[in-house]
């Protein structure tokens, strides 16, 4: 049976690789429509906007699963016996930095849903948009956290 992190990482991966080839596949034919017949695709950029939104937000708690984020490590030569240390306190400022954002984003998105926003050619709710944004940020503070706080910090 697979581990729950493996489960969780497919899922984000596939609904990301999904929104990606969903982009790109809208994209070509937006451009192919429009430089063949002149009939390009009502509300295209709106649409790839949210694809994005859902492909980078989703694909974010995979980043942490993986342990993949962008590291600096001028002091892990000159402290190497402190590395563990400033990881973890490098881990649980990510955390709070997430939740931060994860807040601000959900006060955002009350707003969205309170004024009725809309997108100005298709009239997507702009509420669909803050969907990933903050399942993406939760999922990634709930990985951060669950990797910030696990036994072995060696990597």
């Amino acid at each position: 049976m697979r581990s729950w992190r493996s489960l969780a990482l497919g899922l984000c991966g596939g609904v990301a690789a999904l929104a990606l080839a969903g982009m790109m596949l809208l994209t070509v034919a937006d451009v192919a429509l429009r430089a063949f017949f002149n009939w390009p695709i009502r509300g295209t950029l709106e649409v790839i906007e949210l694809l994005l939104a859902i492909t980078f937000f989703v694909a974010l708690p995979a980043a942490f699963l993986r342990g993949e984020n962008i590291v600096v490590d001028v002091i892990d030569r000159m402290m190497p016996r402190g590395v563990n240390v400033l990881r973890r306190l490098a881990e649980m400022l990510g955390v709070g930095i997430i939740v931060l954002m994860a807040w601000q984003g959900w006060k955002a998105a009350q707003d969205t849903l309170v004024f009725g926003d809309v997108t100005a050619d298709i009239e997507l709710p702009r509420i669909w948009y803050w969907i990933p944004v903050l399942v993406g940020l939760i999922g990634s503070g709930v990985t951060a956290l669950v990797m910030a706080i696990r036994p072995g910090s060696d990597k």
